[in-house]
């Protein structure tokens, strides 16, 4: 009979005498945080009473990379220990308010923290975006008590384009392309096979946003794809996943006009959304000009 071995685990801890931050095991064994959100949450405690560091500016420090700061920031969110508030200041000007807790709070009782919490003036040198999508953030890490995880808010996954940038994406000339785009969404992983359909027209105006810059469905396509979470992890709120990523527009320079078949993705040529009642965007490739897919033609008796 074959002997069994065991590993036996000794620690050794000597304790700080200065520059240490106590946590709560809640935040370095918390099942749903990855190691990326835990050490994202934990820097920001770290730092001193009143520090102004955004999320973002700490992922660059800790070298945490854009897809996995989004993941890193949505699980903080999702779990009560970040959340976020938009005000606008003076000048027609928007800033972003973020609470990072020790603790998870409830939405309403975050709110209420925010809403007592002075924004401070902000300086920023103008930028040529519209203040509606960029806009600086106010960081205000509050260590406190709570009161239970907040219910998960289904309004993470609703339409909420501020009113101007709203107006402004309307009037893009690519908008019909921007539809189609989001339509195909669904193709890209099944992650995204639920975005809610209440939420595809505002998804098309922000992709209208980048085809105006210069943008090709291609580029979006990709931008999406490698930002999407790995193979297993589950996407609860697609919508508003997708809205994040494209919230701002990065710079280039317009290429020469194209159509908007030379612009969609090479496997997406020659497709058509279906007209025909499905609880999902369905793409079918016509022969001619019909416009139902074989599972809405009716059969030939």
């Amino acid at each position: 009979m074959e002997g069994t071995s065991s590993t036996v685990i000794y620690r050794h801890f000597n304790a700080p005498s200065r520059a240490f931050t106590q946590f709560s095991h809640e935040i370095i064994r918390h099942p749903r945080l990855g190691s990326d959100a835990v050490r994202l949450l934990t820097w920001q405690l770290s730092l001193p009473q009143g520090a102004r560091e955004s999320l973002s500016r700490t992922a660059e420090r800790a070298r945490i990379g854009a897809c996995a700061f989004t993941r890193a920031k949505r699980q903080l969110k999702e779990e009560g220990f970040v959340h976020e508030r938009r005000v606008q200041i003076g000048g027609g000007r928007w800033v972003t308010q973020q609470l990072v807790s020790s603790s998870p709070l409830t939405a309403e009782h975050a709110a209420k923290l925010l809403a007592a919490t002075p924004v401070p003036p902000v300086q920023a040198a103008p930028s040529p975006r519209k203040p509606a999508v960029g806009a600086p953030v106010v960081d205000q890490p509050v260590p406190s008590s709570t009161d239970g995880h907040p219910k998960k808010d289904p309004a993470e996954d609703t339409s909420n384009l501020p009113a101007d940038a709203q107006a402004e994406s309307e009037e893009s000339p690519r908008l019909e392309e921007a539809r189609a785009l989001v339509g195909a969404l669904p193709l890209l992983s099944p992650a995204l096979r639920h975005i809610p359909p209440g939420m595809r027209e505002e998804l098309a105006r922000l992709a209208a946003r980048w085809l105006d810059a210069g943008h090709t469905s291609t580029d979006i396509h990709e931008h999406i794809q490698r930002c999407l979470p790995g193979t297993g992890t589950p996407v609860h709120r697609p919508g508003g996943l997708v809205r994040y990523l494209l919230r701002d527009v990065p710079a280039r320079s317009l290429p020469p006009q194209r159509t908007s078949d030379e612009s969609i993705s090479a496997r997406l040529r020659g497709t058509r959304e279906c007209t025909g009642d499905h609880t999902q965007t369905t793409l079918f490739r016509p022969v001619a000009d019909e416009t139902l897919c074989t599972a809405c033609v009716p059969s030939i008796p």
